[in-house]
């Protein structure tokens, strides 16, 4: 797997903070830019999370690549709805070598690896069979696994980078997702490091954990006493 930040707003966090203060300003935004301090942004940024108004960190947008991911964890992604992403397609890619995913809990059991990878190197042996007997790759994709490899650029704000990482970045979450989140974490905290460091699981936000069946990095929240 491998996560690049490809493209990002300049000055993000300050973008953000310049975007709140108009709120409530009088002179207009460029001015404000001029006029904002580092410490004045870390502040004001630390505001906006502790009171939930989120919507000036839509303002600053990440464009990552991300490749090497199954595509078990591409159609998580895309469930992700406020981002943009484009994918390598199958349909007009035609893969005459076949890069795949092998979970460590496969891996771990020699004998079921051993029939993981040769089932998925069956399915790509008929694959090329039925491309080069003329079938189209947009046909021929039928046999290929979930676990092939994919590539994808992905865009996504600030805000709902937030959103996504609450989710993703949960130890409940599959592993590869995780890792993923991971990955894009560290890239934006290299140009946005109060943004970065707000990408976490969301029970650091809730001060508990809402999940039936929980990690134990936070305890689950009490029932109410009736």
């Amino acid at each position: 797997m491998e996560v690049a930040l490809l493209s990002f707003t300049p000055e993000p966090e300050l973008i953000v903070a310049a975007a709140a203060r108009l709120s409530f300003s009088s002179i207009g935004a460029i001015e404000r830019r001029q006029r904002l301090r580092s410490e004045q942004v870390n502040s004001l940024l630390g505001r906006l999370l502790s009171s939930g108004h989120l919507s000036p960190f839509e303002h600053a947008s990440f464009t990552f690549a991300l490749d090497g991911i199954s595509r078990v964890t591409s159609h998580q992604l895309v469930r992700h709805r406020l981002a943009s992403y484009t994918q390598q397609s199958q349909r007009f890619v035609s893969f005459k070598e076949l890069n795949f995913v092998t979970p460590a809990t496969i891996a771990a059991k020699g004998n079921l690896k051993a029939k993981y990878r040769e089932l998925v190197r069956a399915s790509h042996e008929l694959y090329r069979q039925m491309l080069d007997d003329g079938v189209p790759a947009e046909d021929a994709r039928y046999v290929l696994p979930n676990a092939v490899e994919t590539k994808l650029v992905m865009t996504m704000n600030a805000r709902e980078l937030m959103h996504a990482c609450s989710l993703r970045l949960c130890q409940k979450a599959q592993w590869e997702i995780v890792e993923l989140f991971e990955r894009i974490k560290a890239e934006v905290a290299k140009v946005a490091p109060r943004i970065g460091a707000e990408l976490k699981p969301k029970c650091y936000h809730l001060g508990h954990c809402d999940e039936r069946d929980g990690c134990g990095l936070f305890a689950p929240r009490e029932s109410p006493v009736n």
